[in-house]
């Protein structure tokens, strides 16, 4: 039986739980401590002052830099802005590409939307797809095994390994039927 890329982190995170005897909660709260934000640090630190494995350091690095980064989206008012950092600058021209993006994505259902560095999960049970603004266009990676390669569908490979496609948007009706078909696709495909 094979295992979803998720499947594999979840277990992952387990397995480095139950040998460091710490939920990962914890070794976020620890590394927030410290105030290491570079991945080589921290992942430096847990091998030196905990002796985790390399493995298990640069994985608990990379889930602690992703929670700590979606809680710094938290502005003083409590609310979660992250699009304000996503779109800043030159790229606010592609915001409206977001905006009807996101229109579609939750026409669909009930959406988790998870902030992360540089792009936007989206998720149901779940990822299904993200959205990343680039410089002149917004990348959308879709989890659709069963959609083909094509020119407009790329393979995600070298782009971002959790996703099977990359669709480069570059304006708001690009967003249309056959985009929307597939995101509906693939947010059935999660669940």
């Amino acid at each position: 039986m094979s295992k979803t890329v998720e499947e594999g982190l979840r277990a992952q995170v387990h397995n480095i739980e139950t040998r460091y005897g710490r939920p990962i909660s914890a070794w976020v709260d620890l590394i927030s401590a410290t105030g290491k934000t570079k991945h080589s640090e921290i992942v430096a630190m847990l091998k030196e002052d905990h002796g985790m494995a390399h493995a298990a350091a640069h994985r608990v690095a990379l889930v602690a830099r992703d929670q700590l980064t979606a809680q710094d989206a938290v502005s003083p008012q409590g609310a979660i802005d992250p699009l304000g950092e996503l779109y800043a600058g030159k790229r606010a021209a592609l915001r409206p590409i977001h905006e009807r993006l996101m229109a579609v994505i939750q026409a669909l259902g009930p959406v988790e939307v998870a902030p992360k560095k540089g792009y936007l999960s989206l998720r149901r049970k779940k990822q299904f797809a993200m959205i990343q603004p680039a410089a002149q266009w917004v990348n959308v990676g879709l989890v659709h095994p069963a959609l083909p390669v094509g020119p407009r569908a790329e393979s995600a490979a070298n782009f971002n390994a959790l996703f099977t496609h990359r669709v480069r948007v570059r304006s708001a009706g690009e967003v249309d039927e056959q985009l929307q078909r597939w995101l509906s696709e693939a947010y059935d495909l999660a669940g």
